[in-house]
């Protein structure tokens, strides 16, 4: 079971339909859930003590949807990068011999709370450009299906 968990709301019907087409394809390998947690409005001005109580608060609606059997993947860019055979490797090998339920998380434009961070089982870094956490999820579910057809011996991939 993959469990995609993000901060926000998809609000573009393009992206939306994207993501719904690779859910679609993932579903010939796995059960794929996407859960989204509502983020925090940011002040205008906000400061550094803001920033951390908003991270907090979406940070406990993140860790309130995580079971303790899942094996958690932080999209974070202090993450390790991964090509997309790795990543493969990587979570066949997961779901072998450590957890058939993996949660992959999304965090706000703010980053992730520290005790999000410390429940991470893995932290990968998707690339060293920056992108919006609604794009994001289109890349991941993109990356995940990839991972499914190099493991699965598929042309897809190539």
């Amino acid at each position: 079971m993959i469990k995609i968990i993000g901060v926000g709301k998809i609000k573009e019907k393009a992206l939306q339909s994207c993501i719904d087409e690779y859910k679609k394809r993932i579903t010939a390998f796995s059960k794929i859930e996407i859960v989204e947690v509502s983020d925090e409005s940011i002040p205008a001005n906000h400061s550094e003590k803001q920033d951390m109580i908003i991270k907090e608060a979406e940070g406990d609606k993140i860790l309130s949807k995580i079971k303790d059997k899942d094996f958690v993947i932080l999209l974070d860019l202090a993450g390790k990068s991964y090509s997309s055979e790795e990543i493969a490797d990587k979570l066949g090998k997961i779901m072998t011999y450590e957890s058939s339920q993996i949660a992959f998380v999304i965090g706000g434009s703010l980053g992730l709370s520290q005790k999000v961070i410390q429940r991470a089982n893995m932290r990968w870094k998707l690339s060293d450009c920056t992108f919006p956490h609604q794009l994001c999820r289109l890349i991941l579910c993109e990356q995940i299906y990839r991972a499914f057809t190099i493991m699965n011996h598929l042309p897809y991939h190539k």
